[in-house]
């Protein structure tokens, strides 16, 4: 059982701020995976840089006949094609990025292949995303819920969609920021179409 570090939830796509945190705490991570599903967050969505501004990617998944279902327990709805609209937006948003063809081979299948579950689906993602920003850690996840995590860091709620995240970012190189500006806090594959190897120096 980890004493020190962090609790994570599981996101897809998750934004940098996950990605500092889980670089600063490793090795001692522990992914949350018995929380219920709660709505609207970065566990389901991501957001990218297009060319209107901020373009949120979100993955829908079923209505379960629960309100309360397990995070892990959530499955992906495949009843309308939203692989070819998130893949297509991917493409349209980074393709003039200076690393986007570089990972483009990485990312497609994820975009083709259906998995079950959303949590399975972000895992996948997770274990990539770790593997192209070099950072090496093990992840450990929960058998159980508990609400309060009184040793470790626990980010499963103050890292959200609707929350200004606290971290200071030094701005980068983002393909559209002469129309918005430095958008902070995206989901991490804008910096890494953007940065590409050196993700983990920014990070």
């Amino acid at each position: 059982m980890i004493e020190k570090g962090a609790v994570l939830p599981m996101f897809y796509l998750p934004p940098v701020d996950y990605f500092v945190q889980l670089n600063t705490y490793k090795p001692d991570i522990l992914i949350e995976r018995e929380e219920h599903f709660p709505k609207q967050t970065y566990r389901n969505r991501a957001n990218i840089y297009s060319p209107d501004g901020m373009l949120a990617l979100v993955v829908p998944v079923i209505k379960g006949s629960k309100n309360h279902t397990k995070v892990k327990d959530v499955k992906i709805s495949y009843d309308f094609m939203w692989q070819r609209l998130h893949w297509q937006s991917l493409q349209a948003c980074y393709r003039r990025s200076a690393y986007f063809e570089f990972y483009e081979d990485d990312f497609a299948p994820f975009y083709e292949k259906q998995i079950t579950y959303l949590f399975d689906y972000n895992q996948e993602l997770l274990n990539l995303l770790l593997k192209l920003t070099k950072i090496k850690t093990e992840l450990n996840y929960t058998d159980e819920y508990q609400p309060e995590y009184p040793n470790l860091h626990d980010f499963r709620f103050s890292i959200h969609p609707k929350r200004e995240s606290e971290i200071q970012q030094k701005p980068y190189f983002q393909v559209f920021e002469d129309r918005k500006g430095f958008m902070k806090n995206l989901s991490i594959i804008d910096l890494l179409f953007n940065q590409g190897p050196q993700t983990i120096n920014y990070l």
